[in-house]
């Protein structure tokens, strides 16, 4: 791509003009995972964390956070979200949580950032409601794993294990 669609001619940011491009249907799939200690996993699944129902809790902010995408980042079109679904899986190989989100609208632009902001955020809601028991956890391999729709066509992202 030689043109930088997000500046005008004279440097300035600015949002892309949509208005002449179709609506289709978009659908985008993000993944990412919060690493903790096992014995911070354990204590989830065991329903002794201090702040409650933590998997529901950040499934229910990452699909808020798609919702608020706009206002967060400032070059992105507010979308009229028809689904933002967030799936957080224990996974004790890492230790963790497996996080991943899927955003789909009918519209002319995508809906990539919303899927990604919601696994964001569902991975920052699961940091906050641990972080008393574990300082250690980190956030992780937060990318776009699917999208479809648009000019651009459909796109999965290759498994570098399969090559």
């Amino acid at each position: 791509m030689s043109k930088l669609t997000h500046l005008d001619g004279e440097g300035r940011a600015r949002m892309v003009d949509v208005s002449h491009k179709p609506e289709t249907k978009r659908r985008a799939v993000a993944s990412g995972r919060l690493t903790c200690a096992a014995a911070t996993l354990d204590a989830v699944l065991e329903g002794r964390a201090p702040k409650g129902a933590v998997i529901s809790t950040a499934e229910l902010a990452g699909v808020m956070g798609a919702k608020r995408t706009s206002d967060l980042i400032p070059l992105c079109h507010p979308l009229p979200l028809a689904k933002v679904a967030v799936t957080i899986t224990p996974d004790a190989g890492l230790p963790g949580f497996q996080v991943s989100a899927e955003a789909i609208t009918t519209g002319p632009t995508g809906v990539e950032m919303e899927a990604l902001t919601a696994v964001s955020t569902a991975c920052l809601t699961l940091f906050d409601m641990l972080k008393a028991i574990d300082r250690g956890m980190t956030i992780e391999a937060i990318q776009v794993d699917e999208k479809t729709g648009g000019a651009s066509g459909d796109w999965t992202r290759r498994d570098p294990a399969a090559s």
